[in-house]
Parts: C-alpha cells; structure tokens; sequence
C-alpha cells in the first residue's frame, strides 16, 4: 500500500464560510477513484512532547500502489482543491510504504 499524508496550517484568520470552504474541499479528494484509504481530521486532544498538534488539518490517503497515487495527483478534482491554496499558510507531505 501506498500511504499519503498530508497536514494543512490553515490562515488563523480565515472567517468560518472559509473553514467550512476547505473542509468541503479536503472531503472531496476521498471520491478520486482509485482512493482505498480516505481520513481527515483535526488534531486530538493529546499531550505529550513528541506530539506535533499545530496543524489545522489532517489527510491521510492510501492507495493499491505507487500509480493509484500518481494517477490521483493529477485527478481534475485534486486540481481543483489546489485552487483553494489561498486558504492555508503550510503544507507538509509524508509518502510512506508498506514493507513488502
């Protein structure tokens, strides 16, 4: 399996029409074919000093293999969540893989 994170720093200063603009979006990525894993989330309420909680958002994608994913980032419905990087300050990606 292919596994794509992804963590969103949303604008602190975006009004809730805009929040709710991103969600909308974010949600929309789980309907790219070829998406077996599909999860976003809000940082939960954990404390301890390893934990990194200063993201907005949390979107975890998993894919058959390397080419579902490929084929997903360039879906025109990925693209079209791409037009709302206004909305965020940073992005951070982690790609992993199972062991064979």
């Amino acid at each position: 399996m292919f596994v794509h994170s992804v963590y969103f720093w949303l604008k602190p200063d975006l009004t809730p029409a805009q929040r709710d603009q991103f969600w909308a979006g974010v949600k929309t990525l789980g309907e790219i074919p070829g998406v077996r894993l599909f999860y976003t989330g809000a940082p939960a309420d954990t404390d301890r000093p390893v934990i990194e909680r200063s993201y907005s958002c949390a979107l975890v994608t998993g894919f058959d293999d390397r080419a579902a994913h490929d084929a997903y980032q360039v879906h025109p419905i990925h693209d079209t969540f791409r037009e709302l990087e206004h909305l965020w300050t940073k992005v951070v990606i982690y790609d992993a893989v199972t062991n064979p």
